[in-house]
């Protein structure tokens, strides 16, 4: 794993971030081929945490899906080894009430490449 920070500060609930990040880590780890690569950066008010695996990434019509509640797109994993699809529709929820956002795209290398953008504290 890689790991590029620049230092930034955001307000909110220490914990239900945490949640929101180690979300984003399992996911990138489960899907990841060899890497995953964590930035924190600031741009402008915000900071952003973007996490960005190898792996197959998601395809453009399911980028929004995954974030709708007990979405799992790879029906063939069992509950044991995905999860109950629950994970990234409470990831954005929790960005939102931070007054933030979390979106998924490409990576550059490939995989998946999720974003949660939240204010700077100020």
């Amino acid at each position: 794993m890689t790991v590029e920070v620049e230092p930034a500060e955001v307000s909110g609930s220490r914990g239900q971030l945490g949640r929101v990040l180690a979300n984003l880590l399992d996911n990138a780890r489960r899907h990841a081929r060899e890497g995953v690569t964590v930035t924190v950066r600031r741009e402008g008010a915000w900071a952003v945490l973007a996490v960005a695996d190898d792996g197959d990434g998601v395809a453009e019509a399911d980028r929004e899906r995954i974030f709708e509640r007990f979405v799992r797109l790879d029906a063939a994993r069992s509950r044991d080894d995905g999860g109950a699809g629950l994970g990234l529709a409470i990831a954005r929820d929790v960005a939102v009430r931070h007054g933030g956002t979390l979106t998924a795209s490409a990576a550059p290398t490939g995989g998946a490449l999720f974003e949660l953008r939240l204010p700077l504290a100020g």
